[in-house]
Parts: C-alpha cells; structure tokens; sequence
C-alpha cells in the first residue's frame, strides 16, 4: 500500500482481471444528490445538533401553554421581582421528589426593593398534568391541563418574575410562538420577492435586467436601521397585536429580498447559457417552464443556505424594533418586548434575571448559523 501527494492509499498488487465489480460498494456512486448532502451533513456535529434543537424548538411551540406553569400574561401581586427558584429533590437526607419551598415578600424599606425569604421547612411537591388557567392549545382548543405546576399557597419561577409578577420562563414559552415565526413568515416573503425579481433579471436580462438591478441598488443604498424605524412607525397604534405582527413580518420580508434577488440573477446568468437551458427552449418551453423545471432546481441547495441564514437576521430584526418600542406592543409577549421591559440598567443591576430573554434569542440564533454552516458546506457532497 503506497500513499499519493494528495494523501490517498493506492493498493500496489497487480490488477486481477477476473474481481467480481458487482461486489464494490457503489453506494455513493448511485445515490442521488441529495442523499449524499445528508450523508455529509451528519458528519458536522455542530450543524446536526443545532437542526434537531430548532425541530424540537418549533415542534414545541404548539405546545407552549402546556409546557408553562403560568399563562404569558397572568399576574402575582405579592411576588414582583421574585428571584428564580430551584427545584429541589432532597429535603435533608428525605428524597421527596421535584418540589419548592414557599417564599414570602418582605419589603426593603432601606433598599426600596422587594425581598424574599424561603421557608425550608415546608416542602411542597410539585403537581404535573395540573389544571390551571385556560389556555389554547396550538392556538385555537381550550385546554387547562399543564404539565407542571406550583401547589397550592407557594410559586414556581424557574426563571423569575417581572415587575408585575409575571413568570419570565412562561412568557419565554409564549414569546417563542412570535419570535421564531416572524422569521419563517419574513423569509417566505423575501424569497418570493428575491426568486421572482432575481430569475426575470438573470433569465431575460436587457431593459428587465437594468431595471430590477436599478431599484435593488436604491433599496440596498438606503440605510437599513432609520427604515425599519420608518415603516414601523407608520404601523397604526390601533391595531391589535395579530395584525401587527404580521405587518412587521411582512416589513422583514421587504427590506432582506435585494440581496437574494442579486444572487440569483448572477446565477440565472451563467445557468441561461447551459446546453440543456437552450435544448428546453429550442423544445417549446415556455420561460416560466424553464426557471422551474430546470433553472430553480439547480440553484435550490444556495436557497436553502441562505434561508438559514437569513432567518436569525429577521428574528434579530423584530427584537431590534421590538425592544425600541416600535415593533410588537404589549399585549403581545414576544422575546423583544420582553427585553423592552429590562431597558433600565438600574432594574437590570438589581434583577438581573430580567435580562434572561436575552439567552434564548443568542442561543436560536447560533444554531441557526450553525445549521447554516452545517448546510453550506454538505450541499457540495463532491467537495471534500
């Protein structure tokens, strides 16, 4: 066994005339190209772990009044700025199971801040498959079964509350349904806008090709942050939260598709020229026909890349405007309303617990770069 440049192993015995070819493993040579890109995307640990973290992410928003002690907007009076409270099992030397000591407010006068004092000698289990407030389950059936909850006359604030006693990990919960749906809403608008635009400039190219390139570079030149502001402000303040949402969604999708639109006119460009483009044509196909069938298929592995990426962009976006005041309002929960509340540093300095919205935005947005990378470099299964 002999070793290349390159570092492959050439075997040095005489080739044998007579070896059975059927018997080669011929497994990369016959799959499709897609499930070669899956063969190399299991092999990026990082990308694989962030996509199954972002499946079970989505799949549980459904779910998300369940998953919660509390409903996202449901107020505790005598518990403003509680502290996060552990979970414990071992009461002394007693194993008991998940339970919670109960608390009691005491105000700081000197301080002027809530204080808690815990009471160790009283643990209280906690219930599971507890009826409490109603809440809709995938939005739209009644439902008052949660998984977890406190028991009577003590609290569960995993992660805190507000400074109007509401639970930080439930509004969490309730603020995932918003935050990652503006992006998957947003990147739906930005590639029909970026496909459409972009294949009629590549394909047809002349007076079509200046035109679209012409408004994607005044797009492009104006500054992004004061026009995001703009057209946010101009949403009307009546309107309810729903409405809202899907107007700051639809403003995400509008401000990102130039960008799109250019790579794909590039590519349009040099794909126009292949040998089986013309041969479609000079068939009778139709230019509609041609960026479908044959045009679209070809660039789809770039779209997908550039969906992943652009959707951490588009959740960063609604959390910007949301956390300035300017995207979704109260009563909404989302996770950028939730960082609108923790704008003063003196609160922050003192709660910090308030500030904790800021972890599952970082942490969605890394696995969404990270399934990025994983996806961007599998969709060359011949490379490397």
């Amino acid at each position: 066994m002999s070793t290349l440049p390159d570092g492959r192993y050439v075997d040095d015995a005489p080739y044998d005339p007579n070896i059975d070819l059927s018997a080669i493993d011929r497994s990369d040579m016959d799959a499709s190209n897609w499930v070669l890109v899956w063969r190399k995307f299991k092999r990026h640990r990082l990308g694989l772990v962030s996509g199954i973290f972002l499946l079970m992410a989505y799949l549980a928003i459904p779910f998300a009044g369940f998953f919660s002690p509390y409903t996202a907007n449901e107020r505790s009076a005598d518990y403003l700025y509680h502290p996060p409270q552990a979970i414990n099992f071992w009461h002394g030397d007693e194993f008991i199971g998940p339970f919670v000591y109960p608390t009691e407010a005491v105000a700081d006068l000197e301080n002027f801040r809530w204080t808690y004092i815990t009471d160790e000698t009283r643990p209280m289990p906690l219930q599971f498959f507890c009826k409490r407030t109603e809440y809709n389950l995938f939005g739209f059936i009644p439902s008052e079964r949660r998984l977890f909850c406190a028991p009577e006359g003590a609290t569960i604030f995993i992660f805190g509350s507000d400074r109007l006693g509401r639970d930080v990990f439930s509004r969490i919960s309730y603020g995932a349904q918003l935050s990652l749906t503006v992006g998957l809403i947003g990147i739906t608008v930005s590639f029909l806008l970026g496909i459409t635009f972009g294949s009629i400039a590549g394909y047809f190219g002349g007076v079509t090709d200046w035109v679209v390139n012409r408004a994607i570079e005044i797009l492009r030149s104006l500054p992004e942050l004061p026009l995001w502001l703009a057209l946010s402000a101009a949403v009307p303040s009546n309107w309810g939260p729903v409405s809202v949402f899907f107007i700051i969604s639809i403003i995400l999708g509008l401000l990102d598709w130039p960008g799109l639109a250019r790579a794909v006119r590039s590519k349009f460009l040099s794909l126009r020229e292949e040998e089986y483009v013309r041969a479609a044509e000079m068939m009778g196909a139709k230019p509609g026909r041609v960026i479908r069938r044959h045009l679209l298929p070809n660039f789809m592995s770039h779209l997908i890349a550039s969906a992943t990426l652009s959707i951490p962009a588009m959740i960063l976006g609604e959390t910007a405007l949301s956390f300035l005041g300017l995207g979704l309002r109260a009563p909404a929960v989302s996770w950028g309303v939730m960082l609108n509340d923790a704008q003063n540093l003196a609160s922050i300095e003192i709660y910090p617990w308030t500030a904790i919205p800021m972890l599952p935005i970082i942490i969605v947005v890394l696995a969404f770069n990270f399934l990025g990378d994983g996806l961007r470099d599998s969709l060359d299964p011949y490379k490397g």
